[in-house]
């Protein structure tokens, strides 16, 4: 892709677009970086880039910004759908996202991750299973540093391996994984995606570039993944399925029994996954089929597996105070994610939930709540719309602050109970992210800690 003397807008100056914008002019672009955020909330971004002799647009974007590029790059954050994206392509510009510009200038095989719930959990995975194999592997895109960043680096590796999200699948045009993993698609973004099967589409564009050389790993207990994957041209591994296929993995009582491809039979035993939950196995059957078809060996998969430490604010353990455990799983954001976290602990659950509503309802948690959930705490903007949903079902309880919503959770648990965040919802109504909610709940345990221990 030729970019020297282009005139490219870039769309949001976060992390990704900086990283964006200064790939684009080290190739001789003329850039332009434009944000709907004043230049007060962006910190030392705008004046780096000044610097470089980039152009910025920001708080608004200005009359002509996108209809005379000669072409748009978004950031992962920016929906393609906005009206002056679609103003701009009916004057015929080309508007592309932060992967599939990374992905002409990436010359390594790449393993994509995709998928609503679990996404940070396998890519990190895949990257120990390979790295242990001995390959030199690039981990990140949408969970740490862009996919741009690798492309406009000097380190070379045998492997990238990167999670992508439906917000960066929704503009790519020749994008082609050499693995791509779909993990699971349930209710999430309904805000920004008219339907579950819309917003399953834009997952299953992973997929649309693949030929019959490259490796698609794919959910068998997911009816909508494998409806969406039916007639895709890459060779298939299942797993979570109980039937036999070339390449697959199962689940029994004791731990995962898999035949992928290229290699023979690997069996990886539950006491060997530092993580607990069949979700959690499921993520680690799927890293363990797509390592393998990427040049991992059995070996290399298990020392990743057993070496793996599980990422910050998912299901993490913070503290036992008087007998219940505190768990801070701020990173579940939808409603499957909870149910999944509330299934994981099996106890007697009191559960603090909440935040910003993303539009797919919580009528999913009524199971889960009944044979699990003995208390909830609400919390955020959500909170009215939950307990109209479920607040018949078990004591509800309302907070306005982490400190309340944590120190109700204690009043209503007994020994022998678990505390558990899982808000299904997004943060950024109180916090800029699920990780500082996250370490807000551990900092407000903590204090509960000390002073109970006092």
């Amino acid at each position: 892709m030729e970019l020297r003397n282009k005139h490219i807008t870039v769309a949001g100056l976060g992390t990704t677009g900086q990283a964006l914008a200064q790939f684009l002019h080290r190739r001789g672009a003329h850039v332009t970086v434009t944000d709907s955020a004043p230049e007060a909330e962006l910190g030392a971004a705008p004046a780096n880039l000044r610097e470089l002799g980039v152009r910025l647009e920001l708080g608004g974007h200005g009359e002509g910004v996108f209809e005379s590029a000669d072409m748009i790059v978004l950031s992962p954050g920016v929906p393609h759908t906005i009206e002056p994206v679609e103003r701009a392509r009916k004057f015929g510009v080309r508007v592309i996202g932060e992967i599939e510009l990374a992905g002409r200038f990436i010359s390594a095989p790449v393993v994509a991750v995709t998928g609503t719930n679990g996404k940070s959990t396998v890519t990190r995975l895949i990257g120990q299973m390979l790295d242990a194999s001995g390959l030199t592997v690039f981990v990140g895109g949408n969970l740490g540093t862009p996919l741009i960043s690798h492309a406009d680096g000097n380190r070379q590796a045998d492997v990238v391996v990167a999670e992508i999200s439906s917000f960066q699948l929704d503009t790519v045009e020749t994008f082609r994984p050499k693995v791509a993993v779909l993990l699971n698609i349930t209710a999430d973004h309904l805000d920004r995606y008219p339907s579950l099967n819309a917003y399953g589409a834009a997952k299953a564009r992973l997929f649309e570039n693949q030929t019959g050389t490259d490796t698609a790993v794919i959910n068998a207990a997911d009816s909508l993944i494998m409806e969406l994957a039916r007639d895709i041209r890459a060779r298939k591994c299942l797993f979570n399925t109980n039937a036999d296929a070339d390449c697959c993995a199962r689940l029994d009582e004791n731990g995962i029994n898999a035949s992928p491809s290229g290699s023979g039979p690997v069996r990886i035993f539950y006491e060997d996954i530092p993580m607990v939950g069949r979700h959690n196995y499921e993520n680690v059957a799927a890293a363990l089929l797509a390592a393998i078809a990427a040049g991992a060996d059995p070996d290399g998969v298990g020392t990743g597996i057993r070496g793996f430490r599980p990422d910050p604010h998912r299901l993490e353990w913070v503290a036992q105070i008087r007998g219940v455990n505190y768990y801070d799983d701020s990173k579940a954001t939808n409603v499957d994610a909870v149910c999944r976290a509330i299934e994981a602990v099996g106890r007697q659950v009191v559960l603090i939930l909440g935040g910003r509503d993303k539009g797919g309802g919580y009528g999913g948690l009524a199971d889960s709540i009944r044979r699990h959930v003995k208390a909830m705490v609400l919390l955020g903007e959500a909170a009215d719309a939950i307990e109209r949903e479920l607040g018949g079902m078990v004591q509800t309880r309302r907070a306005g602050s982490m400190a309340e919503a944590v120190s109700l959770a204690a009043g209503l648990a007994d020994a022998g109970d678990t505390v558990l965040l899982s808000p299904a919802c997004s943060s950024f109504d109180m916090y800029e992210s699920y990780a500082g909610r996250g370490k807000d709940f551990q900092r407000t345990v903590h204090t509960l800690e000390n002073r109970k221990n006092g």
